[in-house]
C-alpha cells in the first residue's frame, strides 16, 4: 500500500495545493513516526485503511472518514488524555479556508475514537471499527498488539499500568458490545472478547 499516494489523492480531491499536500504530508509521516510510537504509527494507519477500503461503499462520506482515519491519532501521548480532541483540533487547522468539508463530522469522528462508543452517525460508528478490528486479531497477532501498547506506557511501572490496562480492557468487556455495526460485530465480536478476556488474565 502506498500511504503517501492515497494521502495526497485524498487531498488533492479536498482542494489542498501539491506544495500544501507535500508539506503536510511531511508533518504527517514525522509525526506518526516518533520513536515513542510503537503501535500508533503509519502501520496501524495502514491497517485501518485496508479496512476502510473494503467497507468504502457501507461509507456516506467517504472522503471525510479517509482525512479522519489519517488525523485520529497525529498527536499522541502515552501521559495525556486529550490526544483524540487535539488531533481533531490540528486535523481543521490545515484544512484551507474555502473547502467543501463537513468539519464538523472530522472533528466529531476523530474525537469518537477516544470513547469508541455508539453514534448517531453511522460513518463515525464505522470508524470506531476500524479503529477497533485490532482487538479481533489472531491471538499471536494481538499478543503483538498489546506488548507495542505496554512499551508506548513504559513511562509507568507495571504496579500502574497493568491495574490501569486491566480497567481500560474490562470497560470494553462490561458494554454490551464492543463494535458499533452489526457487520463487525458479526464478524469479530465474539474473537475481539475472548481476546481481551485473555489479556485481562495475564495482567492479573
Amino acid at each position: 500500500m502506498n500511504l503517501e499516494k492515497i494521502y495526497s489523492d485524498l487531498l488533492s480531491n479536498i482542494g489542498f495545493s501539491a506544495n500544501e499536500i507535500q508539506q503536510n504530508w511531511l508533518d504527517l509521516e514525522k509525526a506518526y513516526s516518533k520513536k515513542s510510537r510503537h503501535y500508533h504509527n503509519l502501520t496501524h494507519l495502514k491497517e485501518m485503511i485496508e479496512v476502510f477500503e473494503t467497507y468504502r461503499a457501507k461509507l456516506q462520506n467517504p472522503d471525510k472518514i479517509l482525512f479522519s482515519i489519517f488525523y485520529h491519532d497525529f498527536v499522541y501521548s502515552a501521559s495525556k488524555k486529550d490526544n483524540e480532541l487535539k488531533s481533531a483540533e490540528y486535523a481543521l487547522s490545515i484544512l484551507p479556508e474555502n473547502v467543501n468539508l463537513n468539519k464538523q463530522l472530522v472533528f466529531d469522528a476523530i474525537c469518537a475514537t477516544q470513547q469508541h462508543q455508539q453514534n448517531a452517525i453511522e460513518d463515525i460508528n464505522w470508524l470506531i471499527d476500524f479503529d477497533l478490528k485490532i482487538l479481533a486479531k489472531d491471538w499471536d497477532d494481538y499478543k503483538i498488539y498489546f506488548e507495542q501498547i505496554r512499551k508506548e506506557y513504559r513511562i509507568y511501572p507495571d504496579f500502574l499500568y497493568k491495574p490501569g490496562r486491566a480497567k481500560a480492557l474490562k470497560h470494553f468487556l462490561e458494554n454490551e458490545f464492543i463494535f458499533q455495526t452489526e457487520e463487525f460485530r458479526g464478524l469479530y465480536e465474539e474473537k475481539a472478547r475472548k481476546n481481551i478476556e485473555k489479556e485481562i488474565l495475564l495482567l492479573t
